[in-house]
């Protein structure tokens, strides 16, 4: 996070480049694990294959996310293609979810049915799955310092894939010393329930994000109660709207004030006091000089009389 703002364009590269570069490494191994796994007979690999399959769809549409976020906004969209990038991730997370489900089911079925499996073949290729996922996360990492969703999805996914690259490598060895092979598909459990986890998480931020929830940070009540307290020409704020797109926060809000010598001056500090206290850029201030009246304008009474007491 150290560096600054300024060459915001470049960083839309980096990440660019950086998610190519795993989604290549991640796609090849994806289809080695897949051809390991029908050869060896095991699950964990193919469940590692089916959560690589995943990651290498999130990094692609990471990717077109990218690209298209650069895209400025026009008439018709006046934010541009940001929430694009929102629903990518939300498919992506459902896309997850039914992968583990397939995943599980098929577990199940192994347990009642024991398949034999080459424990060399399923070592070598968990081994080398393995050294992939550190690669391509390492080059995601470095690129996550900007808070992109997609980036940190696919971080995310990448880390949870070498959970998974682990297991197999478990059960491998377990299945080479001890011969016994119910190991695989309780492994391929385990990794499952980590695809969840993550798929989870990203399926919540992202629906939040679709039906324009308030950032999960921002206390809005409390929010109102500092903008009043903050600034001693406030005597009210109401219908206040905060959401995201594409993780820029954006709001609305109604404030009543005292009638001010300078306008321009007060609405200047309002939009300071959100840029400054809520990291705000973009916020659409109505000023009013009548108080509110509406069901939802009633003026919070010990909130004025503590404005009484401190700035007389």
């Amino acid at each position: 996070m150290a560096h600054s703002h300024s060459h915001q364009h470049s960083s839309g590269d980096t990440n660019a480049k950086r998610l190519l570069w795993a989604f290549a490494i991640t796609a090849l191994f994806m289809v080695a694990e897949v051809i390991g796994g029908l050869l060896s007979g095991s699950l964990a690999l193919l469940a590692d294959a089916g959560h690589m399959l995943t990651d290498a769809a999130a990094l692609l549409v990471a990717l077109i996310a990218v690209q298209i976020a650069r895209r400025p906004p026009d008439g018709r969209r006046t934010f541009g293609w940001l929430r694009l990038t929102t629903l990518a991730a939300f498919v992506n997370a459902i896309a997850l979810v039914v992968i583990t489900f397939l995943i599980v089911w098929e577990a199940i079925q192994r347990f009642n049915h024991p398949q034999p499996i080459a424990g060399w073949a399923m070592l070598s290729i968990a081994i080398a799955g393995l050294l992939a996922n550190i690669a391509s996360f390492w080059i995601l990492h470095r690129g996550s310092a900007e808070k992109n969703l997609n980036v940190r999805a696919a971080a995310l996914h990448v880390l949870g894939d070498l959970l998974g690259s682990v297991g197999a490598i478990i059960a491998a060895l377990v299945i080479l010393w001890t011969g016994w092979t119910p190991i695989d598909p309780i492994l391929s459990v385990l990794v499952s329930c980590l695809v969840l986890r993550s798929a989870w998480s990203l399926l919540k931020e992202s629906v939040n994000e679709l039906l324009e929830g308030a950032p999960t940070a921002i206390d809005i009540e409390a929010l109102k109660r500092k903008l009043v307290r903050g600034i001693p020409e406030v005597r009210n704020v109401h219908h206040v709207h905060l959401w995201l797109v594409g993780e820029k926060p954006l709001m609305t809000l109604h404030v009543q004030v005292v009638p001010p010598h300078d306008h321009d001056a007060l609405l200047d500090r309002i939009h300071h006091f959100l840029a400054d206290e809520y990291q705000i850029a973009h916020a659409t201030v109505q000023m009013e000089y009548q108080p509110c009246s509406g069901l939802n304008c009633e003026i919070n009474e010990h909130d004025r009389a503590d404005h009484a007491h401190h700035h007389h």
